[in-house]
Order: structure tokens, then sequence, then C-alpha cells
């Protein structure tokens, strides 16, 4: 059966939250075939305007459980914080057998959030996405967005297989790679991964505006490759990280713990001049950036190939 034939894998997809991962969904979903219908929900008036003018959506709401109604998969995508009460809304709206996504980076909260508001015969399989940049809203997305990048899904334990196959079908036509692991690794993973590295961000680049009188002068004229990528990360949605702090306490918490006997052995290493330590750790952590760059989760193009991926965006 052809592409253009092939009936859509899920019929009618409701996402709830327009911003760059859900309006990636929503255009990479009807680009490649995989739905029949997409409802989108935002409760921004402006950002349903937009969706409107873009034109990614086949129905536009301001109600999520609107959206939800006669859904077969509905994902959300607002800030981990903002779970429960859209879980609370679609609850009554969702049909029997409807599947519940997400795309969160944390995964513990969101089973704790989300499992006890589902009605009988509707499954949950959250899904996180390792995918995005630090721009947001309805014009940052792309279907390009998920193209080779992980998505790790963490169904509860005794979810219908059925169900995740159906989800991990989803985003394998979406172009992603997935694997299935407990929401508990999967929050401590991505909390050296992804999070501590975006609070280190945000913190080095708080310092850097607290020296008030050399940032205007110096810092950011002078900025190098190493803060430039530092200020990016730190330029990423602050409501998203906020909940994703908040939501994933303990294993960032963990992580920092780690990362704090390391920074202090670094400390050891330079305040005694031991350049055979240094020279060990940063070969080390060299062959790290080379194994993330063979995974094809990154380029080793000239600036990171970010110059070119920015100038796709708005």
């Amino acid at each position: 059966m052809s592409e253009a034939t092939r009936k859509p894998l899920v019929a009618r997809l409701a996402i709830v939250g327009a911003g760059l991962i859900g309006s990636s969904i929503a255009r990479a979903a009807r680009q490649r075939g995989v739905v029949g219908h997409v409802a989108v929900a935002d409760q921004s008036e402006s950002v349903r305007e937009r969706v409107r003018e873009l034109g990614f959506a086949d129905s536009i709401h301001a109600s999520s459980g609107e959206a939800a109604e006669g859904a077969d998969l509905v994902i959300l995508c607002a800030p981990v914080g903002a779970n429960a009460a859209i879980a609370a809304e679609i609850s009554p709206r969702l049909k029997p057998g409807a599947i519940v996504s997400d795309v969160g980076s944390v995964k513990s909260a969101v089973v704790a959030a989300i499992q006890p508001l589902l009605p009988a015969g509707v499954h949950l399989v959250p899904a996180h996405p390792v995918a995005g940049t630090e721009f947001s809203g309805p014009d940052a997305g792309f279907a390009e967005l998920f193209d080779n990048r992980w998505c790790i899904l963490t169904p509860p334990e005794g979810t219908d297989p059925a169900a995740i196959d159906a989800v991990r079908e989803f985003w394998r036509l979406l172009g992603s790679r997935v694997e299935i692991m407990t929401h508990a690794h999967h929050d401590l993973v991505l909390a050296i991964t992804s999070h501590v590295p975006h609070l280190i961000a945000y913190n080095i680049v708080g310092t850097a505006a607290h020296l008030e009188e050399v940032t205007r002068s110096e810092v950011i004229k002078f900025s190098a490759g190493g803060f430039r990528d530092f200020t990016r990360i730190a330029s990423s949605d602050p409501t998203m990280w906020r909940d994703v702090f908040l939501n994933n306490r303990d294993a960032v918490l963990e992580m920092l713990g780690r990362f704090g006997e390391d920074l202090a052995a670094l400390q050891r290493l330079v305040r005694y001049g031991d350049g055979e330590g240094l020279f060990d750790l940063f070969t080390r952590t060299r062959a790290i950036r080379r194994g993330i760059i063979d995974e094809g989760q990154e380029t080793a193009a000239p600036d990171f190939g970010r110059r070119g991926a920015e100038q796709k965006q708005p």
C-alpha cells in the first residue's frame, strides 16, 4: 500500500499546547500521513490565531477537553506543572481505548499526576522526545525535528502492550528512534544529560549578569564559543524549565551532588598544577563528544552545525 493510500495510524490526534514540540508533532504527523485529523488546543487566543494562520491543524480549540473528544491519541505538550489540570479537564471527554501521552522531560511526576485521573479503559503511555531547540511557540516547530532523535517511552507497569506498540509506532513514523525504560530510570538519566547542564548554564549566565560593569563592556562583547553555548541553553523556555526542576527535584539534587564532588576534584588539579591529571580528564571528556557524534545525536560541522539550524528558525 502506498504512502498516499495507507490508512492513518491515528484517526484523530489531539495536541494540547502548540509550542515547539506540539506544533512539530502536528506538522510531522500530517506531512507523513500518520493521522487523519489533528485537533490542537491552546489556552492562548493569540497562539490559536497563529496556529490557524500557519495551517497545521484541522481544528483549533480553546478547551483541551473539546480537542480530546473522540481522540484516539491525546498528547500533552504543556509544561509539566500543568499536566494534572489538563488531565482533569480531558478525562470526562476521553473515549474508551484512547491513549494519553505527553512530551515532558520528567516522567515520574507525570505518571503520579495523570494516572489517577484517567478513567478505566484509557491507557497512559508517557513519552519524551529528546529533541528541541531554544526557540518556542507555534512558529518554531518543523516536521524534521524528530528525525533520528530518541524518543523515550515510560509506560507504567501493567500498561496494555497494544497501546505501547501504537505509541512506539507513532514516534517511529515521525522519524524517531524509540527506547522504553522505567520512569524512575528516565528521570535519573535525564537529570545528568539534560537537567543539570541546563541548571549550570542558567547559573553561569546569571553569574556573568551579576558582574554588571564587566558584562556591559566586555563579557558580551568578547563572548567566546563556550559562553555563547551556555547562553543558547539558558535562553530556553523559563516556565518549562522551572517545572522540570521542581518535578525532578530528587534526581537533579543527586546529580548536582555528584557534579559538586567532581568539581572539587577538578579544583584540586588546577590548584596544585596537575597537568597530567587535567590532560587525562580532558581526553576522557573529548571521547564522550566523539561518541555523541558517532551516535548521530550531534554534528561535527563548524559551530556544531547550529548556525544552519538557527537560519531555519523564524
